[in-house]
């Protein structure tokens, strides 16, 4: 394995140990996630460098979209919870009580 990848590879297990052991606010979730795909986009765009294949050049520009598109979504859902509930903690929701 290379150090590039090594360091890909931890970072996104890094993210997804952030997001299973620390989930007491919706901020520090959402910042898990988007490392995790950060470190997605990154990767996979080194993958489409090193094979030379230009079919999979698109890979990381959609990626990178659909990561815009769930940061987008989950910044609308902080400010919603923020509003009804008056905190992020994720303790203080219940689902039961829509």
């Amino acid at each position: 394995m290379t150090p590039a990848h090594f360091t890909f590879s931890s970072a996104f297990i890094l993210g997804l140990a952030g997001l299973a052991f620390h989930r007491t606010h919706l901020l520090s979730a959402l910042l898990c996630l988007e490392g995790m795909m950060l470190s997605l986009f990154i990767a996979m765009s080194l993958w489409t460098l090193q094979l030379d294949a230009t079919a999979f050049s698109p890979s990381p520009m959609l990626l990178l979209a659909f990561s815009a598109c769930e940061a987008s979504a989950g910044l609308a859902l902080l400010v919603a919870t923020a509003r009804t509930h008056g905190t992020d903690r994720l303790q203080s929701l219940n689902l039961l009580q829509c």
